[in-house]
């Protein structure tokens, strides 16, 4: 009976050790993430509200070596947005660009090359010589594309930023922070492209001349950490090793920043450590969607039919898992009269917490809203009339 009884004593204490070893699981992920050494700048941020999970050494200027090609693909897709560029435009490669060193897919001087090819390059194993001629055929010299990669820095708020090519081949004065990096990051993840290409893991880039660059993708957590579907590597000696990769559990997104690190795999693992922490302990909730329409009431003068509202963009809120997310949505509508057209903006969704306004979001009409006609109010009001014996 003794032994039964001692037994059963066992059992319950082991089970209160699992039942605890679960509950402190976000307490060990936060020790963990805080302890980190790789790398001598870090930073964890939540993709949709920007927030900074986590950080180090976050605003210290370093050389950031082949993540400098962020910057690189984030004007070559606003070029394609705004027509500058088509991805099957063809450019003529400069002695210039073939003559890049470092990493490189080994570009023909004088041969043709589409935008598309050239991307994938790129992207997929961060070509320099690939680089160099998106920069030529967007500003017409590297230098005045540096002009414009300096200007667009600074009007994201990356103020810690300054690059002196397309590259991130070392140059005394280029340096950047990995608060900046993660900024950039972000909007750059705004293109689906950068994700279909991201994704492709070995490809060959076809030259002119029939010759073939086999190309590799140089971000190995795409094959080693579930839901890492895009990020950017860089090294050089003056650099370290150097990583800015984003993650998607759950319908939150992360990006996580390594700059400086002493191996290619402690930057690997750096940012396993930084995702698994994050997603471990917080998660992020949709508070208003651009596309779907809000359920709320809402009257315009001499309307023939009640509009439909919806925010114009969606707005994210993060909180700590096991936290409810305290954040209030006031509607108030400006007064506005029919006839109006889809998009038009009829007030605004309040959104705050604790009192304090965090957003203010425009709500817009999400179809045209005819005026009454004469004999629309004459049917309006016949509703009501009694009805005769």
């Amino acid at each position: 009976m003794a032994k039964k009884k001692n037994l059963l004593i066992g059992l319950f204490v082991a089970l209160i050790l699992i039942v605890a070893s679960f509950s402190n699981l976000n307490n060990v992920f936060a020790v963990s993430a805080e302890k980190v050494e790789a790398g001598k700048s870090r930073v964890l941020m939540e993709y949709q509200t920007g927030q900074i999970l986590s950080e180090f050494n976050s605003k210290e200027h370093l050389p950031i070596a082949s993540v400098t090609k962020l910057m690189t693909l984030l004007l070559a897709f606003e070029a394609l947005d705004n027509g500058d560029l088509t991805l099957d435009k063809e450019l003529i490669a400069s002695e210039n660009a073939a003559g890049m060193g470092g990493s490189q897919v080994f570009i023909d001087a004088n041969s043709t090359y589409t935008v598309e090819n050239l991307l994938h390059a790129v992207i997929i194993s961060s070509a320099n010589d690939a680089s160099v001629m998106l920069a030529e055929e967007i500003a017409g010299s590297e230098s005045d594309f540096v002009i414009l990669m300096n200007e667009k820095a600074k009007s994201l708020g990356a103020l810690d930023t300054n690059y002196c090519n397309c590259t991130g081949l070392p140059s005394a004065n280029a340096y950047s922070c990995a608060n900046d990096v993660a900024l950039i990051m972000k909007e750059v993840l705004k293109y689906p492209l950068y994700f279909e290409i991201s994704k492709i893991w070995m490809e060959d880039f076809q030259h002119p001349s029939g010759r073939i660059t086999e190309m590799a993708n140089t971000n190995k957590l795409l094959k080693r950490y579930t839901g890492c579907d895009a990020g950017k590597t860089g090294s050089t000696n003056e650099a370290g090793f150097c990583m800015s990769a984003t993650a998607k559990k759950n319908n939150m997104r992360l990006i996580a920043v390594v700059l400086g690190a002493e191996s290619s795999q402690a930057r690997f693992d750096t940012c396993t450590t930084m995702f698994d922490w994050g997603f471990a302990n917080y998660s992020s909730t949709c508070i208003l969607d651009k596309d779907k329409d809000l359920n709320v009431e809402f009257t315009i003068n001499k309307a023939k039919n009640a509009p439909i509202i919806r925010a114009n963009n969606s707005y994210y809120t993060l909180n700590k898992k096991g936290e409810q997310a305290d954040v209030k949505v006031d509607y108030v509508f400006d007064n506005v009269s029919a006839p109006l057209n889809k998009g038009n903006i009829v007030g605004k969704a309040i959104i705050s917490q604790d009192e304090i306004v965090l957003d203010e979001i425009d709500l817009v009409v999400a179809n045209d809203i005819e005026a009454f006609t004469y004999g629309d109010s004459i049917k309006e009001i016949s509703k009501y009339w009694p009805l005769a014996n």
